[in-house]
């Protein structure tokens, strides 16, 4: 009974959506702006190479891209969203209550986060904890949990420079901004005893307590994309801006970039694991869409091809690392393999 409702469902679903989609021959793609410039390049050429149309590429975020995807399935929803960050279980969650169900989720290759200054600034080491330190709201001084005094990062190691602390970081909205908590504002406060000293001080969730910034206009959240935390940066020659690597390596006649552990940005550093502030990058595919989008598949495989995303091909060219595993990609593309819960 439950197998014959379900295909009946189904089954009014396509007829209804088929019948809309005629009215839709571009693919339609929102989400986060690191991934953006790597999918506009795929799209254009994708638009050159085939007899299909090219796809429409958005920006807005990567959180905004993924509850897009998840409004449900029609000829007025999304076909994909891209993402810096990978899906959480709330969306999936939420795309199940709207009707879509299966949801495949492609791993494109890897990006960094570097932490980069105008050009004619000072140089830079940083480690986690002395970002946490620079930008928490509560700090450790003198064995005690304080208001976060400091103004200048050699207040926080005295080899680093005499430079006003202003940094410009991803906003919430953005798949950036969650590697930037779990990478640098975690890591860093496990770094440097706050993590210890909010787990004494009673503190339910230790790492929202790590998370929470200072409110004094030291850190300011950017929810534009990274060309405004170069807008940022370049009107402010004191502030850092958090960027993708590959942004960064397009603007070096603009910034200078700090190392991070003793660690350069780099391609090579990030493919080897090296660089502790890289992260995966993905897009999500609505598999209902698959057979009622012209070109859907096939953008899709395109994508993933040796020739786009492989090491040789324009993404790695344009900052992209490669995904070692990316023939796997390539398999569960072709399937069509829906994931299913996170663990």
């Amino acid at each position: 009974m439950n197998v014959l409702k379900l295909s009946a469902a189904a089954l009014v679903a396509s007829v209804a959506f088929a019948g809309a989609a005629v009215a839709r021959d571009q693919i339609q793609i929102a989400g986060s702006s690191t991934v953006l410039p790597y999918a506009s390049i795929v799209a254009e050429a994708f638009g050159e190479n085939t007899d299909f149309g090219t796809p429409v590429v958005e920006s807005g975020g990567s959180g905004a891209g993924r509850k897009k995807l998840c409004e449900g399935v029609g000829e007025n929803t999304i076909d994909i969203a891209n993402s810096s960050s990978r899906i959480k279980q709330s969306d999936i969650d939420a795309c199940a209550a709207n009707g879509v169900k299966e949801i495949q989720e492609v791993r494109i290759g890897y990006d960094g986060i570097v932490f980069a200054s105008d050009i004619n600034g000072p140089e830079y080491a940083f480690t986690p904890a002395d970002w946490h330190s620079a930008l928490a709201a509560k700090v450790v001084k003198d064995g005690k949990l304080i208001d976060n005094p400091y103004k200048a990062w050699n207040e926080i190691r005295a080899d680093l420079p005499a430079q006003p602390i202003l940094a410009f970081i991803p906003g919430t909205k953005h798949g950036t901004r969650e590697v930037f908590d779990e990478k640098v504002l975690i890591a860093g406060c496990e770094e440097n005893g706050t993590a210890e000293a909010h787990k004494a001080a009673g503190a339910e969730k230790v790492d929202k307590a790590c998370m929470a910034l200072r409110t004094d206009g030291v850190s300011v959240d950017i929810d534009g994309d990274y060309t405004e935390t170069l807008a940022r940066v370049d009107a402010n020659k004191n502030g850092i801006g958090v960027f993708g690597l590959s942004f960064y390596q397009n603007n070096t006649d603009k910034l200078r970039v700090g190392t991070m552990g003793g660690v350069v940005p780099s391609v090579e550093s990030i493919a080897s694991g090296e660089y502790p502030v890289s992260r995966p990058l993905y897009f999500y595919v609505k598999n209902a869409h698959l057979d009622v989008i012209p070109g859907l598949q096939e953008y899709v495989e395109f994508f993933v091809s040796d020739e786009m995303a492989g090491p040789n091909g324009p993404l790695a060219a344009y900052g992209l690392v490669s995904d070692p595993e990316l023939a796997k990609t390539q398999a569960a593309v072709k399937a069509r393999t829906p994931m299913g819960p996170l663990n």
